[in-house]
Formats: structure tokens, sequence, C-alpha cells
């Protein structure tokens, strides 16, 4: 997003895209477990939300919390995927939708300008409140609704009815979907595309390597 561009990185272009869209895969991962068994891991979520709300991060490593284990369930998945490993169908479908829906808000100069404005104000409730208060997931849980879920084509969440109609699961589960679009600009910020995922298969791999 015009939306606060990420600005400082590690030199290297391809670990930085590798971290990127490990964050993409991260949500894709969240959203299968809540929307499954209506809990993810803790610290995988916190990494998420705090990357999220923080529009002015400090550096690259203050995105993820300074330590690139914060997103580590997304860089195993990564891996397996570079490495065409078996994957959850639903975390892949999950994390190339939110790839093709960050493609479409690139196209959409007034919705960029509109998430980066409301996200400015949830930052200001986060500080307040908490990044992970109720009160700031269900302000982006609103925003993606009102933005990412406008588009004709949406990311369909499956899973347990019961647990997707808890009270606060939807905004759980669309202020994950929110960083997963979040990573996914950074991802191409950083010089990603999806051609270089099947092209350049090697190089992303051995950053990979280092990173697990």
């Amino acid at each position: 997003m015009s939306v606060v561009p990420f600005q400082t990185a590690p030199d290297d272009p391809t670990a930085r895209q590798a971290i990127a869209l490990a964050g993409v895969f991260q949500a894709a991962a969240l959203v299968d477990q809540l929307a499954r068994t209506g809990h993810c891991d803790e610290r995988a979520w916190q990494t998420l939300i705090k990357a999220t709300v923080e529009t002015n991060p400090e550096s690259f490593e203050a995105i993820y919390g300074g330590h690139h284990n914060n997103l580590r369930q997304g860089l195993e998945i990564l891996n397996a995927v570079v490495g065409r490993e078996r994957t959850d169908p639903s975390v892949l479908r999950y994390g190339f939708s939110l790839m093709m829906l960050m493609q479409k808000l690139r196209k959409q100069p007034a919705m960029l300008d509109t998430l980066g404005e409301r996200l400015a104000r949830v930052q200001d409730q986060a500080e307040h409140f908490g990044e992970t208060h109720e009160n700031v997931i269900a302000s982006l849980g609103e925003l993606y609704q009102n933005t990412i879920s406008t588009f004709r084509q949406r990311i369909v969440v499956q899973g347990d009815p019961a647990l997707l109609q808890q009270r606060m699961m939807p905004e759980r589960v669309r202020a994950i979907l929110l960083s997963g679009i979040r990573f996914a600009l950074l991802w191409h910020q950083q010089g990603g595309r999806r051609w270089k995922l099947l092209f350049q298969r090697s190089a992303m791999k051995k950053s990979l390597d280092r990173l697990l």
C-alpha cells in the first residue's frame, strides 16, 4: 500500500522476498487453523497482527518482530512449496489467493489510500488498547470487509461452520487475511513475482535453507 511501504531490509533480496512470502503463507495457515479448530499458534498470530498494525516500522526486521523465527510456520510452508513437497491444499489455496488479491489491490489506488488512512487510525487504537485487543481485531476485520471483500473474486474460508460463527471469529479470520495482503504487498515491494517462484526456485530454496 502506498500505504506506508516497508523501507529498509537485509542485503539479500531473495531472503527479503522469502521472509515476506512466508508472512503470506503463515496467514494462510492461521486462517485454516482458525476455521478448522478455532485456535492458532499465538506467537504466529501476534507477529502477523503487529506487522499489520505497525505502519511505520524502523527496519525490515522490525516488521516481523526482529527474528525470522516469528515467521517460522510460514517459512516451513514456503520451503515445502518451493521444494514441491506435499502441502495442505487449503493453505496453498488461501496463500495464492492472497497474492492474487494483492495484484488486484495494486490496481486500485483509491482503495490503497483508504487502507493506508484507516490503518493509521487502527495504529492509534492499538497504541491505546494493545495490538491484539479485540477492538483492534474488530477494526482490522471491518477494514478487510469494506475493502478487499468488495472484489468480485473473494477468499471463501472453509472450516467448521459452528466455529466460524463464534464471537469474534469472523473478525479474527478477516484480520489475518488482511495481514496476508500486507505481506503480499511487502513481497511485491521487495521484487517478488510469481514467475520467480518457478524460474528462481533454486535461489529461493538456498535462502530458505539458511533461514531455517
